[in-house]
């Protein structure tokens, strides 16, 4: 599956669904099952990369921010609900991770407290193939290396979350005392 076809199915289940992640998470499956199961291969892959290429330190860091902490599985998750705001959102955000606080439902979110996740978009593969074919989606025998994460930062440093990521630390991080 090529990037455009990618991103082209994840667009086709965003339609119409008020945003709401589960629900895009739901509408990729059911549009993925109607896929040979060589593209729903594809797709698999490609997500694998997609995510691959988001692990990066500063995005864990906006996660972080954005959702009041982000272990491993909440930063996977974060990637997944990232992936549902479409291909502009998730690209921009993966070059520029402070980008994120130009999202309404981000800004939002710093008053309501509205936490981002979406389990749900990480499983689409292997959930449409079970559905096309009623079995399993096959391991993939060349995984995509994961970037290492040599570059950590205390996301808890306020002063660090400032410099690094200034737009969501305005929103996220109480501000300085004076």
């Amino acid at each position: 599956m090529r990037t455009d076809d990618f991103w082209q199915l994840i667009d086709r289940a965003r339609a119409g669904g008020g945003g709401e992640s589960g629900a895009v998470a739901a509408r990729a499956v059911a549009l993925l099952a109607e896929r040979e199961p060589a593209d729903i291969v594809g797709y698999a892959r490609h997500q694998q990369r997609v995510l691959a290429a988001s692990y990066r330190v500063d995005l864990w860091g906006a996660a972080y921010l954005i959702n009041g902490g982000a272990s491993d599985d909440g930063f996977e998750y974060f990637r997944g609900w990232l992936m549902t705001q479409g291909r502009e959102v998730f690209a921009r955000a993966v070059a520029e991770p402070d980008s994120l606080a130009e999202l309404p439902q981000v800004r939002a979110a710093s008053l309501s407290g509205e936490e981002f996740q979406c389990e749900e978009m990480l499983s689409v593969p292997w959930d449409a193939y079970r559905k096309a074919t009623a079995t399993d989606l096959p391991a993939d025998r060349d995984p995509v290396p994961v970037p290492d994460l040599n570059d950590f930062w205390d996301f808890d440093d306020e002063e660090e979350a400032r410099r690094r990521l200034p737009k969501l630390a305005a929103l996220f991080v109480e501000p300085p005392a004076e």
